[in-house]
């Protein structure tokens, strides 16, 4: 996909199928066994058989490879596999490979899928840890010695100039935090169902990382997620309404890291998200005001703001009056601060529920959903939209 035009990938191929497990802090089971539950639920969800996928795709970050997953889920041959780096950036991109592969013919049928006990094993919360060296660690190594060691201190550096920019105060993060946890509250597979929050329970949580309140920061779970894709021919004659891929990117921005992106002209928001707007908007030919639901990204909420500004759905330093104007549908699943952290796989299975129609939040007549990945790392994203 070209960064300077648009591209024909747009209606060619659908999401067909959803699938997860329960969303907990202990699974008690493999990662891989968490793999094979929402692959055989996302089937089934679409109408399908293991022996009708030919192709998978997974992230990087993964212990469960494609071979294991397709012997596993009893699939046969397959003519398609592949992994995305980056974490959570990888989330949409695996959607964008699966639209790929079937709009070519390499593959017909394509699983997405993410699963990990991130709350009782791996914990990405807790910062880098045993790292085998690599060029990247390198870029790692300008910070590390000072202390930003997490996730959450990384971020907090982008945070804090936000705030400095725009004469802000750290209390603007909690529109997003109380907006998730709002939608969280009603939605019965959210670990945090029935707990809403408020402001003032926002500001009163504990530092992080200043700016960054426990608030601010999104959970870790254990679970699994499953995307089924194919083509917008074969997807018309299965079980679920499809939900249309209108548009699918990738970007990563110039001086672009990993969560360390500090020298680069500017602070205040996000490059590479600005890469995956432009293509998104250039391909499937909508703009802010065509969206009905946004399902942004939300492992820390000062990125969710820097998301909106990046799309044009306001303007740089307004993203908190914009949320708190509840001026679009934002996370209605409750976001990974609200539902689970899957690396962004649950966001998209939301986005498909909202063209299904059947989000326990659901938004009367969307008919055009964004969903982004994971932000602050070279990311990814979707425009999904109903046949027709």
């Amino acid at each position: 996909m070209s960064v300077r035009g648009a591209d024909s990938l747009g209606g060619r191929a659908a999401v067909v199928g959803i699938g997860a497990t329960e969303f907990s802090k202990d699974s008690g089971r493999s990662e891989l066994k968490l793999a094979v539950e929402a692959v055989h639920a996302a089937l089934d969800d679409a109408g399908l058989a293991p022996s009708d996928v030919d192709g998978l795709v997974t992230f990087t970050m993964d212990t469960s490879p494609e071979i294991s997953v397709a012997q596993a889920t009893g699939m046969g041959e397959l003519s398609f596999f592949s992994r995305v780096h980056y974490g959570g950036g990888a989330a949409c991109a695996t959607v964008q490979q699966a639209a790929l592969a079937v709009a070519t013919g390499v593959a017909e049928v394509v699983v997405c899928y993410r699963a990990f006990n991130e709350r009782s094993g791996r914990r990405f919360g807790s910062g880098v840890q045993q790292r085998e060296p690599s060029a990247e660690g390198a870029a790692l190594g300008w910070a590390l010695p000072f202390g930003l060691l997490t996730p959450a201190s990384w971020v907090a550096m982008a945070a804090q100039r936000y705030l400095h920019t725009y004469g802000l105060t750290p209390e603007v993060f909690g529109h997003v935090a109380v907006t998730d946890r709002r939608y969280a509250a009603t939605n019965p597979a959210a670990y945090f169902h029935g707990k809403p929050i408020t402001l003032a329970d926002h500001a009163a949580s504990r530092w992080i990382v200043e700016p960054l309140r426990l608030l601010d920061c999104c959970q870790e779970t254990d679970g699994g997620q499953a995307i089924v894709v194919t083509t917008a021919e074969r997807a018309r004659d299965l079980r679920q309404r499809p939900a249309v891929i209108g548009a699918a990117a990738q970007g990563a921005g110039r001086r672009q890291e990993a969560m360390t992106s500090f020298y680069r002209d500017g602070m205040t928001g996000l490059p590479e998200m600005g890469v995956v707007a432009r293509q998104l908007w250039r391909s499937s030919g909508l703009g802010p005001a065509e969206i009905d639901v946004a399902i942004l990204y939300d492992h820390f909420t000062p990125f969710v703001l820097m998301q909106l500004e990046e799309f044009g759905f306001c303007g740089p330093g307004e993203g908190a009056d914009f949320v708190a104007a509840d001026a679009v549908p934002l996370n209605t699943h409750g976001g990974q601060l609200g539902e689970a952290y899957l690396h962004g796989m649950n966001g998209i299975a939301e986005g498909v529920r909202q063209i299904r129609g059947t989000s326990v939040n659901q938004i009367p007549g969307a008919a055009h959903v964004l969903v982004t990945a994971g932000t602050g790392v070279p990311t990814s994203g979707l425009v999904l939209g109903r046949e027709g």
